[in-house]
Formats: structure tokens, sequence, C-alpha cells
């Protein structure tokens, strides 16, 4: 190995498009594979809507952005959106007949879990699924959404407890990359956001990544879990959201009307190898689209 293949890795790692050539772009190409991808906002934001898509777009062949593979997704919160996600689907074999099956959802693999612990059981699960191989595609997308409702309740503040979550932490992180690097999987992880009331420079006096705070919706937030969760991720990426009154003129009213509209906002916070990029993008039928500055 020679310095300049070392140079050449980061180049060489397969990538899942998010469809978008401008979202693409912030991230250096796509989602990577052998590495963990985390999807930080609040709710609404944004997270949930592009894991589907993700799913969606891993059946395509690498030629065309995907990975040419099916995807597991597990889910922590609430009901899965099963109707959005069959919405997504149709639309993407309608616009790739020849390329995605007539029933995308049958390889795409939901399974709910409830707390870590039975994650853990459930990662382990999944390497036997993808070594017997089952699948009529290779398993090459993990999504969790979220890991931050397994600790929510099952962890107090005590420093035993901290210790015990920590040490969860990279239990759950370490059998994630082990199962990328082993298989050349992409694995993509949402979190949740809380409110943060301190100096602007970082958290705990610490910065991480290109952005010196995070804001959304008005509120200066942080991602949730902590230092000790950051340090078990690869990439960091922050949807923002935030809400702008306007005038709008109706037809043979006698004033204007004030409107709300959404604003989302796509940030790089931290990758290896890439600088700060963002890009603004809107919500549509057809699922998470940049919109030109």
């Amino acid at each position: 190995m020679t310095p300049q293949n070392l140079m050449l890795l980061p180049l060489s790692t397969p990538k899942l498009s998010i469809g978008c050539p401008l979202l693409d772009h912030c991230l250096g190409g796509g989602i990577p594979c052998n590495s963990i991808t985390e999807l930080v906002g609040e709710s609404g934001s944004g997270k949930t809507q592009l894991c589907l898509q993700l799913t969606v777009r891993a059946q395509l062949p690498p030629s065309h952005g995907g990975l040419g593979g099916s995807s597991v997704y597990i889910f922590t919160e609430f009901s899965f959106p099963f109707r959005r996600l069959q919405e997504l689907g149709n639309l993407y074999h309608a616009s790739y007949p020849n390329l995605i099956r007539l029933e995308p959802l049958e390889d795409i693999y939901v399974h709910g879990v409830h707390d870590a612990q039975e994650l853990i059981h459930v990662l382990r699960d999944i390497e036997a699924f993808i070594a017997i191989d089952h699948t009529c595609l290779p398993v090459k997308l993990i999504v969790i959404d979220s890991i931050t409702a397994l600790f929510l309740s099952q962890y107090q503040t005590t420093p035993a407890d901290l210790k015990r979550r920590s040490e969860m932490f990279f239990n759950i992180s370490g059998t994630l990359k082990g199962l990328a690097n082993k298989y050349g999987l992409a694995v993509v992880v949402t979190n949740q956001v809380v409110d943060f009331i301190g100096p602007h420079h970082g958290v705990n006096g610490v910065r991480l990544g290109n952005l010196e705070s995070l804001d959304t919706s008005g509120r200066r937030v942080s991602p949730a879990l902590g230092l000790a969760w950051a340090h078990c991720i690869n990439s960091r990426v922050f949807l923002a959201r935030h809400e702008q009154s306007i005038e709008v003129d109706i037809r043979n009213a006698p004033s204007t009307s004030i409107c709300s509209q959404t604003h989302r906002t796509f940030h790089l916070v931290f990758a290896p190898h890439l600088a700060y990029e963002s890009a603004e993008f809107v919500i549509k039928k057809e699922g998470i689209v940049g919109v030109s500055q």
C-alpha cells in the first residue's frame, strides 16, 4: 500500500446516490458504504423520508446510483410508514421499470425493535440472514430509525448507567461497522436533537465538525446521545427546518393573507476527507430534492 493508493481509497468506496445531484455533491457522491452515516434533525425535518428513499434507490444498479441490493429497515418509533414506502416504490418502478421489480417492497426487510439489547440480537440475526443469502438481491443497506429511541428511558444519568450506555454505543457501532466492512454495506442511522444552552463554541467546549452550532425552528440544538455516540459514527448530516411567514395575495380579497412556508437545509457536519457543504431541499411526492439557490 503506497501513499498514492491511500489517497485513492475514499474515491473508490461505493456510494448510494440520494437521487439528487445537489445533495449527492454535499456527500462527495452519496451515502458511502463500509461506514456509518448519521442523519440528525428534529421531527419533521425529513430524516425518515430520506431513509425510505434510500431503501428504494438501493435496488438500482451501480450504473444508476444504486447498490444493486436489498435493504434492512429497523424502526424503533411509532408505526412503520408502509403507505409512504409503497408510494415511493411505485414511483420508482414507474421511472425504472426494467431496473426495479414490480413489487419493490419485496426487497426491503422491515423489523421493529424496542431496546438496545434487542437491537444487538437483531443485528446478529441479520448477519446470519446475509450469510445464508436468502434474498433475491444481496443486502446492501441497513437503516436504523432512530437510534435515539432505544436509549431515552432505559438508562439514567448516574455514572454507572452512563458507562453502561457508552459501552452499548460502542457495541452497536462496532457490530454495524463489522457488517459494513465484511459485506460492503451502507449503514444509515437517524438521531434526534435536544435543546442546547451554552457557549457557541461547540458542546462542552468541544467542537465536532464544520458547524459551531446547529439551529432549527429558531432553536439552538445539539444531537442527542452526546459525545460518546458522536465518536461511534463516521459521517453526520444535519437536516434543519425553519418556518417563514410570507404574504400571499388572494384573488378578490381585500387584504393579503399570511402563510407559513417551511425551508429545509441539508448540512454536512462532518465526514472523512470532506469539507463543509450545504443545500436547501424540499420534500415532494417523489422524495427529497435539492433546490438550486
